[in-house]
């Protein structure tokens, strides 16, 4: 008898890519301390090189950090870096140059929880494929903190309007778990703790159909800004029966034929120094090699 197995786990559904976190930030020196000096990621050398704006690589997602107030997304980021060491002293060389700013990072059992100089969560966890799919490097997923009893309407939302896969979770609150890529997530737990108001930060998508989506976000009011004709956004998760916002994030959503889609990432090894340099090393693999999984 032939093997079986469960081909759903596969599916993707709409969504693609989860490609960037949008936040601004209002010091690129700090933001370079600690995304690029400290986490080890790298700086787009190709686009946003001025003082405007900096992309920060992380495999194939990035950071978009516009200059401006900062904002802070109200939840954390997960991003997957190996070498849990190298990364608790890459964050203790800047420590000192951050002083006075929201720069702090903590050890926990699964990851390492590091706070940007103005108070945007990271938690960075070791390679995991069975978690993570086989990402060595990048954006595995963002989690929201939503007002308690708000998740089972945003699983109910994302299905029916995105066409994007979701579940309800328990564990430390419920959460909506909303598939948006190979290995990648948007989540929703449900708090009570008290959030501030949305500062406009973002997060950005690729998806396959891009109209569908659009004419159910278009008829419900929900479609917040014509981009280009390969982008448009929408702010509110509403409750699909009372039209009622359950919670408030900007999407950014491209389509597939948009001319970025799956660019090539520079991803630097951050181990490599100018004494300790070696041909050939220059680069930081993404995706784990054929021995770190089984397939």
């Amino acid at each position: 008898m032939t093997q079986q197995f469960d081909r759903s786990a596969e599916d993707l559904g709409n969504a693609i890519h989860l490609e960037h976190v949008n936040v601004q930030v209002p010091d690129q020196r700090l933001a370079t301390l600690f995304y690029v000096t400290g986490l080890g990621l790298t700086r787009d050398p190709y686009l946003m090189v001025s003082d405007t704006n900096m992309w920060i690589n992380a495999g194939q997602s990035q950071f978009h950090l516009p200059s401006g107030k900062p904002q802070v997304l109200r939840g954390h980021v997960g991003l997957v870096i190996a070498g849990r060491e190298a990364l608790l002293a890459r964050l203790a060389s800047v420590a000192k140059k951050l002083e006075g700013t929201a720069f702090a990072f903590a050890e926990h059992n699964d990851y390492v929880e590091a706070t940007c100089p103005w108070g945007n969560r990271l938690r960075c966890h070791e390679p995991d494929a069975a978690r993570f799919g086989r990402i060595a490097l990048g954006i595995p997923y963002v989690e929201f903190e939503v007002p308690a009893g708000s998740a089972p309407g945003i699983c109910a939302f994302y299905p029916a309007i995105m066409g994007m896969p979701a579940c309800l979770r328990n564990g430390g609150g419920q959460v909506a778990a909303v598939k948006t890529g190979r290995g990648q997530h948007l989540l929703f737990r449900e708090t009570d703790r008290p959030r501030p108001d949305y500062d406009g930060h973002h997060v950005q998508m690729y998806v396959s159909d891009f109209s569908g989506p659009y004419r159910r976000l278009l008829a419900r009011n929900l479609v917040s800004r014509e981009d280009n004709q390969y982008q448009y956004r929408f702010c509110d998760i509403v409750d699909l029966d009372s039209g009622k916002p359950l919670f408030t994030v900007e999407h950014e959503v491209r389509s597939a034929t948009h001319p970025m889609f799956m660019r090539p990432m520079v991803n630097r090894n951050p181990a490599l120094t100018n004494r300790n340099y070696a041909f050939g090393h220059d680069q930081s693999l993404w995706a784990m090699g054929p021995d770190q999984y089984e397939g």
